[in-house]
């Protein structure tokens, strides 16, 4: 056995202890062992040493290319590296498992696919619908010309178009299913036209969480519940790159310290995220864990303010910010607010998308906006 199938059994079986496999769709199990990951990934991926991306070539060295490939269940491999900075990659596993299960796909549904990258997924939906029912949209030339060659060798008749998949496709129009495999801020009214009443679209939503919508009969709007977390690559069309973290921290002293009414652990908790990803939408929050075990909590804007928030031996909780928001304190006040509609988790939102706006919900699509 090749060291890519010995992998691919590994990442099967870990994903069955995990309880990963989704028990709805069984179908997700199947299409991984026909269509495997190793047989949609370039032969030169990228590895973070901790300052930058590094290439690693299967020609090379190709084991540690094939462990790349099958790093983990939550870990993605890194295909593409535009100015230093993850551009494209074939998503965790049980991400990709989790989302084909939210799209609640059958066989015989047309399919448009947003971001077709290197076409696993693409491959995965027609194993499902059967062939010629799926066309996947892609902006990269270089990409889609690659991911059509892997598509054909793994027998996958997926039509693979060259555009912006913020317009969708509209030639193939309507369709029963919308996936996107990258994260947008707001979903374009056009996913909407584009799919039939009581079609469904699932997409990442900003840097955490994906949503499933259901078209109204009438068209007129879709709505539906959040899905689970997850961080996905932006649009490379939908806005300007934002600053990285170190960018917006710069070199110099913190304008603000002060004592916090919350522990940095709290930003390990998925729920917290989403709370706070909801009431600051523009704010990227994460952790560092130290080798003491102690966490430190990280925000910022992606402009020009930045927050740290670090817990000292008396257990007392302290944030230094820069720039002209105090982005901890913002961030106190949404968990005050989050604490006082009683905590919700990520699966008590949902979405609503009208012509005109968007906005989220918790509890109940009629209960309004979460604000």
């Amino acid at each position: 056995m090749v060291d890519e199938e010995r992998r691919a059994l590994l990442m099967a079986a870990a994903m069955d202890k995990r309880g990963a496999w989704p028990a709805d769709s069984p179908w997700v199990r199947e299409a991984f062992a026909a269509r495997p990951r190793h047989e949609f990934a370039p032969d030169r991926l990228w590895h973070w040493d901790g300052y930058a991306y590094v290439p690693v070539d299967r020609k090379s060295d190709p084991q540690r290319w094939t462990a790349e490939v099958y790093a983990g269940l939550d870990a993605p491999a890194i295909t593409q590296v535009t100015d230093g900075v993850p551009s494209s990659s074939l998503s965790c596993p049980a991400i990709i498992a989790d989302m084909l299960d939210s799209l609640m796909l059958e066989p015989g549904h047309r399919v448009l696919e947003l971001g077709t990258g290197q076409g696993l997924n693409a491959a995965l939906l027609d194993w499902r619908t059967g062939p010629g029912l799926v066309t996947s949209v892609e902006v990269d030339p270089d990409l889609a010309v690659a991911a059509q060659d892997r598509l054909k060798a793994a027998s996958a008749q997926v039509a693979v178009q060259l555009g912006d998949g913020a317009a969708g496709w509209p030639d193939g129009a309507p369709y029963d299913r919308v996936v996107s495999t990258y994260a947008v801020e707001s979903v374009p009214w056009v996913w909407i036209t584009q799919t039939r009443p009581g079609g469904r679209i699932v997409t990442p939503w900003g840097r955490l969480g994906h949503v499933a919508l259901t078209v109204a009969e009438d068209g007129e709007s879709a709505t539906g519940w959040m899905q689970g977390l997850a961080a996905f690559m932006p649009s490379r069309t939908a806005s300007p790159a934002r600053r990285g973290w170190r960018q917006v921290r710069g070199d110099g002293p913190p304008d603000h310290q002060s004592a916090l009414g919350f522990t940095p652990g709290r930003l390990t908790d998925a729920n917290v995220l989403f709370a706070l990803r909801v009431r600051l939408p523009d704010v990227e929050v994460f952790t560092r864990t130290g080798y003491d075990h102690t966490v430190t909590g990280f925000l910022h804007d992606g402009h020009s303010s930045w927050a740290t928030v670090n817990q000292s031996q008396d257990g007392v909780a302290h944030a230094q910010q820069g720039g002209p928001r105090r982005l901890a304190d913002e961030a106190m006040r949404a968990l005050d607010h989050w604490a006082q509609h009683g905590e919700p988790s990520v699966y008590d939102f949902g979405m609503t998308v009208l012509p005109d706006c968007q906005y989220i919900w918790c509890g109940s699509p009629d209960s309004g906006p979460y604000c």
